[in-house]
């Protein structure tokens, strides 16, 4: 009979097969690693980057805004109020020939949901001579209302929108009161007799019109 004893002291293992596995495992996690670390360095240059464009554009709106400051200094003198005063008064004018009530309905029906219609409409000058709309508009549920603010949010037309108020009337319908900036389509050569006549921004006018069920 023939046994075979190991006197060895320490168990046989086989090396090869052992760095096989764990080298495989290592490299991958290597590979891993340095992956890893490229998109870390990658989002640490993009970050500085970005802060490097916000620090401008806020140093920009910074200087616009002392600009802005001394010319109203400038303007809010004694001796240069007249000239405020015109230059004002011309910009109004530009805004209100910029105006159209035909315009700005079509405007409005195109983003008019289905079952609201418009009640009231108060168009005006902001302080940054924009066209701010106030509107009010009745339909059977709020989210009609919002889905309205979201469509005049997303066309070219109107920006800043947003649900002021709403209430109840007594027929139960809902009420809501809109505002939003209108950004008119400056037309090149607008007709001397175009039927879309500029109204006054300060006018108040009232307009039932339904939208198509």
């Amino acid at each position: 009979m023939r046994l075979d004893i190991n006197l060895a002291s320490q168990p046989y293992e086989d090396a090869g097969q052992f760095w096989m596995r764990w080298g495989t495992a290592l490299a991958a996690i290597g590979l891993l690693t340095l992956f890893m670390l490229a998109l870390t360095v990658n989002g640490w240059f993009s970050a500085r980057r970005d802060r490097a464009v916000i620090a401008d554009k806020r140093h920009k709106i910074a200087d616009r805004d002392a600009l802005r400051r001394q010319a109203e200094e400038f303007l809010n003198r004694p001796e240069n109020r007249a000239t405020r005063d015109d230059s004002q008064f011309l910009n109004e004018l530009i805004e209100r020939k910029s105006f159209s009530w035909t315009h700005v309905l079509e405007d409005l029906e195109k983003v008019m949901p289905a079952r609201v219609h418009l009640v009231s409409i108060h168009p005006e000058l902001d302080e940054d001579n924009q066209l701010a709309l106030k509107m009010t508009v009745a339909g059977d549920s709020r989210d009609k209302a919002i889905e309205l603010a979201r469509r005049m949010e997303e066309s070219r037309r109107f920006t800043q929108t947003y649900i002021e108020s709403e209430h109840i009337d007594a027929n139960s319908t809902v009420q809501f009161n809109i505002n939003a900036i209108y950004v008119p389509q400056i037309l090149a050569a607008p007709a001397a007799n175009s039927p879309t006549a500029a109204v006054p921004p300060t006018a108040s006018t009232q307009i039932s019109k339904r939208s198509n069920p």
